[in-house]
């Protein structure tokens, strides 16, 4: 079964997850104590913001009020054990993966805090990661990157795809517009396919694999991914050349520190959740979806009138379309519906084509030019024909130039040369000149 058909297979049993609403984050970090040549120094790391939104703003996307629940059977205890670092240190080496692992004080602050009073959260995300993962992973799959980079969203993006940074990145996986665009990732008034979670996730897969073939170094691609290549290059030539991640720790920027120890800590909690008493939240996966392709504009609100969707489950399927405007009529498109609706679909779409268009497409709608009618006082004065007015025979004066004599009747100079026959300026004193006054 070839990889194409594998992931069409893929894409039919899965409902894509979108938190469109805005959040209020709530500033958390943790404290940790740095070492450097036997002095000690304490520092605060912030966490993701991925991980600080309020839960209740979670929990309040459509997608996760109708598929995904507490459980009825499993409930996230209050109490979290505790281990020794030899405990954390076995289980992370124990973890299927090519990306080093390292264990230290930094990475056990994020693992408490993960599995404490973030613990609900890690709920959560255990089970909106069902409608994400098979993606990432067969993107990463396709690129021969290691699937432990599948938990990069949630350091990113708390897995929603309609996400957006204050600095501006978008999506699943935090693309800036510029960086988007060079991996083929559209941007515009209507359409961002940074949301897209299939284009997204095959678009990081190459970034990933790009920075990957600069770096030679695993920590060294989640920090450049993270703040950028200039500046881990930055940190790597203030460190002396050093080109370990806890070397150049230090000239990171401050948000990039804790990205690395945070990713281990998140690989850590999604594989031993369950000997931190974290119960994944139950989720109902939906029906199976399918692709249309599209060729003309086309509303949410055409859809769900003829097809009988609520207009959140459209959204909710198609979040890179930023204005419920499908633009299939710019360059082919398409939308995702539930597999059930897909031949309906198909066999109204001449009716879903025109119905509300004129309503819903009334800023497309083709302007006609209304001619402009001049104002009285910017009515330009008719041109007199030769024997039309009072015939005035001008003798020139020294010093005398056309325009004076213009202003002196009240006409222009051009007519002064077209009743006289002139193809320049130039006149003589004595001469006389044919004006014709109004």
């Amino acid at each position: 079964m070839n990889r194409t058909f594998k992931l069409r297979q893929l894409l039919t049993s899965i409902f894509f997850l979108s938190a469109t609403i805005s959040y209020t984050t709530m500033a958390q970090s943790v404290e940790v104590v740095i070492n450097e040549d036997g002095v000690e120094r304490h520092e605060e790391i912030m966490l993701p913001t991925s991980m600080t939104y309020p839960l209740d703003s979670l929990l309040n996307d459509w997608k996760a009020k109708n598929y995904i629940s507490l459980g009825k059977d499993c409930e996230t205890s209050t109490i979290n054990p505790e281990f020794s670092d030899s405990i954390y240190i076995d289980r992370l080496s124990r973890i299927p993966a090519v990306m080093e692992m390292p264990y230290n004080e930094i990475v056990r602050k994020f693992i408490d805090m993960y599995t404490g009073r973030l613990r609900n959260h890690v709920a959560f995300m255990l089970s909106a990661s069902n409608f994400y993962i098979p993606i990432f992973e067969e993107a990463l799959d396709a690129y021969n990157l290691p699937l432990e980079l599948k938990y990069l969203p949630i350091i990113e993006s708390a897995l929603n795809p309609a996400a957006t940074s204050r600095a501006g990145a978008s999506g699943l996986w935090q693309f800036m517009i510029t960086t988007g665009k060079l991996y083929g990732l559209d941007s515009n008034s209507l359409v961002d396919e940074r949301r897209d979670p299939i284009k997204s996730s095959w678009a990081a897969a190459r970034h990933l694999k790009d920075l990957y073939d600069i770096y030679k170094d695993w920590n060294l691609v989640l920090a450049a991914y993270n703040c950028g290549p200039g500046n881990v290059n930055k940190a790597i030539r203030r460190a002396k050349g050093e080109t370990d991640y806890w070397k150049i720790y230090n000239y990171l920027p401050k948000e990039t520190r804790g990205y690395v120890p945070g990713f281990i800590a998140i690989n850590y909690v999604m594989n031993y959740y369950c000997d931190h008493n974290i119960c994944p939240m139950e989720t109902d996966i939906p029906e199976h979806t399918d692709t249309i392709q599209v060729s003309k504009k086309l509303h949410f609100k055409q859809i769900a009138d003829i097809c009988d969707i609520s207009l959140e489950q459209i959204k909710s399927l198609n979040p890179q379309y930023k204005r419920e405007i499908i633009p299939g009529d710019a360059k082919e498109a398409i939308v995702r519906l539930p597999l059930e609706k897909v031949s309906l679909f198909l066999d109204r779409q001449d009716t879903i084509y025109a119905h509300r268009s004129d309503e819903l497409f009334r800023n497309r709608r083709v302007a006609t030019v209304v001619p402009v009618t001049a104002s009285k006082t910017n009515t330009p004065r008719p041109e007199p024909t030769v024997g039309s007015g009072t015939l005035i025979n001008h003798k020139i004066a020294n010093g005398e130039t056309l325009s004076v004599i213009a202003a002196k009747y009240n006409v222009t100079v051009k007519q002064i040369q077209s009743w006289n026959g002139m193809t320049n300026t130039r006149i003589a004193a004595g001469k006389n000149l044919k004006i014709y006054k109004q």
